[in-house]
């Protein structure tokens, strides 16, 4: 049995900062205390007062694959997600082909086998045609149903009436939603090109994918939820007027309770506001749009009043020359899990969160949420996920993107912490310059 013993730390878990040790044994946490002593044979790593902390839980990424393997792909985006502590991932289903059936579910496990560097989970996807596919779906098999109630790549937007209904009333896991209401977005295009022919500037995607889209389409998510009682969960709140739809709480109550509807944002939209686009043009443009200044400070209290619950990053990278084509024809998306962590700890820097907010909405929430099996949190007996953060600073170089597709917005970005090193299930697999011991993820259970 292999063990480790990290001394010196500054653990934080579940709201509280403290100094003390922990020890690891093979996959598992097998103590916290202080001043442990070490066992002959024993690796020990001084922490020397840096922040020690669970590894993040990101429930929104697009690792592309199966068929866009060209821009990305499980084994590259799991390698950029673990260089950053991020160490467990749910992708979602609008691959190539969607991810609509059991099958397609199993198949996207099986290439995650061996490959991924974190702990992975997938998505089944939602189409106007597959409930059956839901109603029989394991609810140990996926963290959820993602709903596009909203534009989306294949057959995947659904917006049949009875079938949203019926996802609704019989989805056996939580449902997942990006909400975007469609003819609003076509309405506000069509308005557009009509003013600038195909030339319209990048800063208008804000207006085109409109908070009235957002907000039209969330609010009937949540009246479907209500009406049957679902656990519905809004991905990537974009706008000050959804942030104030949702019920400030935990998501786990004191009297043994959870909260029904959940609402999440991503850490784009932390940073960037609409005076960007002059800068970043279609690298930042991503769905929902990023919006207003008063968007972003709405979304920030919004986290910490614990209206949104969850916090992650919408990871989806597309080409460089994807991304400079004109506006029309540049897909939405950004690379982001290789330094998320790193801009939602600028913002404890900042005096905005504290690290035990990050940690909750980042790790805890996700685990919490989607019923995952120990792990988001530093408790003995979970799996020894960790990450060693760092107070020095890290400037973004394009040759330091692990992501396949070679480019980050961040670049030339100093953000004020690192990651200095991280374990999944026991094993360091990023030693604060580089990869290193090879794949360990494992498949996540849900403990339902």
């Amino acid at each position: 049995m292999s063990s480790t013993l990290i001394v010196n730390a500054r653990l934080v878990n579940e709201g509280r900062e403290f100094d003390g040790d922990l020890r690891f044994e093979d996959e598992r946490i097998a103590q916290i205390g202080s001043g442990l002593a070490a066992r002959p044979g024993e690796t020990v790593i001084d922490a020397n007062g840096r922040r020690l902390l669970p590894g993040m839980i990101d429930d929104q990424v697009h690792f592309r694959e199966p068929g866009l393997e060209y821009k990305a792909d499980i084994a590259t985006e799991s390698a950029a997600a673990v260089a950053g502590g991020l160490t467990s991932f749910m992708d979602m289903p609008n691959t190539q082909p969607p991810t609509l059936d059991a099958a397609a579910l199993e198949d996207k496990y099986r290439r995650a086998s061996g490959r991924a560097w974190g702990n992975y989970g997938f998505y089944l996807g939602a189409s106007n045609d597959n409930l059956d596919a839901i109603r029989a779906l394991d609810p140990r098999s996926a963290p959820g149903i993602k709903v596009f109630m909203g534009s989306s790549t294949g057959n995947m937007l659904v917006n049949d009436p009875d079938t949203l209904d019926g996802i609704f009333r019989e989805a056996p896991t939580p449902i997942i939603t990006h909400c975007e209401d469609t003819p609003t977005i076509d309405a506000n295009l069509a308005r557009f090109k009509a003013k600038y022919g195909d030339d319209i500037p990048v800063e208008c995607h804000a207006d085109i994918r409109s908070r009235e889209a957002c907000v039209k389409s969330s609010t009937l998510a949540m009246s479907l939820a209500r009406r049957h009682g679902s656990r519905l969960h809004i991905l990537h709140i974009s706008t000050a007027d959804e942030v104030a739809m949702f019920e400030p709480g935990p998501i786990l109550r004191a009297d043994g309770s959870r909260k029904r509807i959940t609402g999440e944002t991503c850490v784009h939209f932390l940073l960037y506001a609409r005076p960007d686009y002059a800068r970043l043009g279609n690298l930042i443009k991503c769905n929902p749009s990023i919006k207003e200044s008063s968007d972003r400070a709405a979304i920030l209290r919004g986290l910490a009043e614990d209206r949104l619950d969850v916090l992650a990053t919408d990871h989806a990278p597309h080409t460089l020359e994807e991304k400079s084509r004109p506006y029309a024809e540049a897909p939405s998306g950004l690379p982001l899990v290789q330094y998320a962590l790193l801009l939602a700890l600028d913002l404890v820097h900042d005096g905005q969160l504290t690290t035990a907010q990050v940690v909750q909405k980042f790790a805890h929430a996700p685990a919490q949420l989607f019923d995952v099996a120990q792990r988001g949190f530093l408790r003995e007996g979970y799996a020894a996920d960790l990450v060693l953060v760092e107070d020095t600073p890290l400037t973004v170089r394009r040759e330091d993107v692990l992501s396949k597709c070679g480019w980050s917005p961040f670049e030339g970005h100093r953000f004020r912490s690192r990651i200095a090193s991280t374990w999944v299930n026991g094993v360091q697999v990023w030693d604060g310059r580089k990869l290193v011991n090879g794949p360990q993820g494992q498949r996540l259970r849900f403990d339902r």
